[in-house]
């Protein structure tokens, strides 16, 4: 099984990668085992409505029940000499119900009734586990923005320092990106979690639209409207885009903590054990390897995305140029996905903030960045707009160059000609800057 060594080959790569948590939760469900596993389910609940309809005997839908296994190595046997893995599937899985019972198995059906219909079992199993990592990771950040909310930073335009924020806000701005793209992938996962049983090229030919119905009854699945000889590859381009929205965001994520754990910021860090090291040359160094780890690893997500929206285009009915794509592009999205999930949770529990350094870093040169406060107090107080601006920025900009933005201020006679202490210092008042906190917060509660 060419294709089955190729998977195993690609797999090993990424599960260097990945903990023992990704390998034993959603690693399973794509190795080789399951998914016959999956083509078994969907052969037997097609042989249910099958007898539903009455044209299985209830005794020979037990028996087949009963009965029907198979091996991935006899599986591999026969494909070598038929050269096809569905066929190899079914005559092994006929070997083990015996010839009287095997007639009644994959009646009227074309192999990708099997594998599509068993593809969105997969698919809807791995993501029971991302939602829960999603779910974990937005309590997560939630219970620390809250934390926060009051825990003054400085908030960064073009990566200079603007104005003031507080940690907490800046986590809650991630907070509803995540429930966003929770929301977009639930979304894609509904128009994915369709099957087919529908025959050569969907027209039911030789089977009928109610034995459709009914096991897509059984596997809790929604018939496709139509169908060709496969389920239109657009479905499945939308759900690898949301997980690499998902991974995207993440992306984002981590790319802060690196910023935020230079050595000259230093707000935030990666929790460092005890015996941790970060360099084999310099022992000072603790570096943000795991959130360096995980901007890399989306790029592998966002490409697979590529490669899924290559997929739609097949020629007439199907072909199977995405067959071999998606063996390794879907089980290793989600494999990644729930490993960037389970990591950044993880990253996100054992985050160190340093609340005084952040209190710090906003006070720098002088408290420059309540330039804008000092303008408009100045416009208030009878400058013009373009006068209180030139002289505001004279004192930022000497201050950048080492000076000390607040002490020019009050040496500056055009300022202390319409500024009182009072006036000035209420400039200064890191309190007015937070009075609409508590509002973002409430839509969050």
């Amino acid at each position: 099984m060419l294709f089955s060594f190729l998977y195993f080959l690609f797999s090993c790569i990424i599960n260097i990668m990945i903990d023992r948590y990704s390998r034993e939760e959603i690693s399973k469900i794509w190795d080789i085992e399951s998914k016959f596993n999956y083509y078994l389910k969907v052969e037997l609940a097609v042989c249910e409505a099958y007898k539903e309809l009455g044209r299985i005997p209830a005794e020979k839908l037990e028996e087949i029940k009963n009965k029907a296994a198979f091996s991935v190595d006899r599986i591999d046997e026969i494909e070598k000499e038929v050269k096809h893995d569905v066929i190899a599937f079914l005559t092994n899985v006929n070997e083990t119900v015996g010839e009287e019972n095997a007639k009644y198995i994959h009646m009227g059906l074309t192999s990708s009734d099997v594998i599509d219909t068993a593809f969105a079992l997969q698919i809807i199993d791995s993501s029971k586990i991302i939602t829960e990592d999603l779910n974990k990771l937005i309590s997560t950040i939630k219970e620390l923005a809250f934390k926060h909310k009051n825990t003054v930073c400085i908030g960064r335009s073009h990566g200079v320092h603007a104005e003031v924020t507080t940690f907490g806000f800046k986590l809650l701005n991630w907070l509803d990106e995540l429930e966003r793209a929770k929301e977009s992938f639930i979304f894609a996962l509904k128009e994915v979690s369709v099957g087919q049983i529908s025959g050569p090229v969907g027209t039911y030919s030789n089977v009928s639209p109610e034995v459709e119905n009914k096991a897509c009854k059984i596997l809790g699945l929604t018939p496709a409207k139509i169908s060709t000889q496969i389920i239109s590859r657009d479905r499945h381009a939308k759900l690898l885009s949301s997980l690499s929205l998902i991974s995207s965001i993440i992306e984002q994520f981590a790319t802060e903590i690196r910023h935020l754990q230079k050595t000259e910021v230093r707000e935030v860090e990666e929790g460092f054990s005890k015996n941790q090291k970060g360099s084999s040359a310099m022992p000072h160094k603790k570096n943000p390897v795991l959130c360096e780890n995980l901007c890399g690893l989306a790029r592998v997500v966002r490409s697979n995305m590529i490669t899924a929206f290559e997929n739609i285009n097949l020629w007439h009915e199907r072909d199977i140029s995405h067959s071999s794509a998606e063996r390794i592009i879907f089980p290793d999205s989600f494999i990644l996905v729930d490993f960037m999930l389970h990591r950044f949770t993880n990253v996100m529990e054992n985050l160190v903030v340093h609340e005084d350094n952040m209190l710090k870093n906003t006070n720098l040169y002088g408290g420059v960045i309540y330039s804008q406060k000092v303008m408009l107090k100045l416009v208030d107080k009878g400058y013009t707009r373009e006068e209180a601006y030139r002289i505001v920025q004279k004192h930022a900009l000497n201050a950048l160059n080492g000076g000390d933005f607040k002490q020019g201020l009050k040496n500056d006679n055009d300022v202390i000609s319409k500024l009182s202490d009072k006036d000035l210092n209420s400039c200064f008042d890191v309190d007015d800057y937070l009075k609409n906190i508590n509002t973002v917060f409430s839509r969050f509660e």
